[in-house]
C-alpha cells in the first residue's frame, strides 16, 4: 500500500514536467511535504473536465465518491487495488468516466516490522526524478452548502520482489512514457503494472517519520552507516 509519501518538487517545476499551463489557473502555493499523510490537501495533476486541459490542483487524500452521504469515509480510502478498481462500487463510477490523475511524489515510505518496532524506509527513484503515482479522483458536493470537495486515491499493484519484504503492495508508478496515455487515453487498465524494483532506491531512515505530526528534511536523511547497515540487513532473504 502507500500510506505516507514525500512531495518536495515545487509547483512550477511540476507544471513544467507534466505539461501544465500555469496561465489556465493559479498554481498551488504549498510548502514542501516530507510526511504527506491521508486527509491532507496535496498536489495532483488531472485533466480538468471544464477546460479539457491538464491542471495542477490541490485535492484531499482519501477518496470520497460522488454518491457518498458525507465526507467522513475518505480517510479509509487512500488506496485502490488496480486489479479491482473497475468493479468496486466505491471506485467504478470515477473509473468509468476516466477521472484518472497523477500524484507526483519524490519518494514514499514503507516499514519493516522487527519484533516490537517498525523500521521505516524511504523509497525513491534511483535517478532522483519525481515519481508519478497513478491515481483516481472524484468530486463530492455538499448538499447543504453547495461546495465541492475533490479527493483522490492512489492505485496499488503487487509489490516487486525487491519491495516485498516491506509490503505485499506498492503504488502504481507510471513510467514517463505512459503519462499522456494515463491522463488522456481511453484505456488505463494495461498501464497499471509494477515498476521495476532495480529502478528504485531503498534508504533506511529515522523512526521520526512514524508520527504524522513530524515534518522536515531530517525525515528523509539516511541513518548513520552502522544503523543503516543493520536496517538494510532486515531486507536480506534470510531475514524475511
Amino acid at each position: 500500500m502507500c500510506g505516507r509519501f514525500v512531495q518536495l518538487t515545487p509547483p512550477a517545476a511540476l507544471a513544467a514536467l507534466f505539461g501544465v499551463d500555469p496561465t489556465l489557473s493559479p498554481l498551488p502555493n504549498v510548502p514542501p511535504r516530507y510526511n504527506a499523510a491521508p486527509t491532507q490537501d496535496l498536489m495532483v495533476v488531472r485533466r480538468n473536465p471544464e477546460t479539457g486541459r491538464r491542471h495542477l490542483d490541490l485535492l484531499r487524500w482519501g477518496l470520497v465518491p460522488s454518491f457518498a452521504k458525507g465526507p467522513s469515509g475518505g480517510a479509509s480510502l487512500i488506496n485502490a487495488r488496480s486489479e479491482t478498481v473497475a468493479e468496486k462500487p466505491t471506485f467504478r463510477a470515477a473509473w468509468r468516466v476516466r477521472r484518472r490523475c497523477i500524484v507526483p511524489a519524490d519518494a514514499f515510505y514503507e516499514w519493516k516490522a522487527v519484533d516490537k518496532r517498525r523500521q521505516p524506509f524511504v523509497i525513491s527513484r534511483a535517478d532522483g526524478s519525481p515519481m508519478s503515482f497513478a491515481g483516481l479522483w472524484d468530486g463530492w458536493k455538499d448538499p447543504g452548502t453547495g461546495q465541492w470537495l475533490r479527493t483522490f486515491t492512489i492505485l496499488t499493484c503487487p509489490a516487486t520482489e525487491r519491495l516485498r519484504p516491506l509490503h505485499e503492495r506498492m503504488p502504481v508508478i507510471l513510467p514517463d512514457t505512459d503519462i499522456s496515455a494515463w491522463l488522456e487515453g481511453e484505456e488505463g487498465a494495461a498501464l497499471m503494472r509494477s515498476y521495476p524494483g532495480e529502478a528504485l532506491r531503498l534508504t533506511p531512515v529515522s523512526t521520526d517519520v512514524n508520527s504524522v505530526r513530524n515534518e522536515g528534511p531530517n525525515l528523509v536523511e539516511p541513518l548513520a552507516p552502522d544503523e543503516a547497515a543493520a536496517a538494510a540487513a532486515l531486507l536480506a532473504p534470510s531475514a524475511v
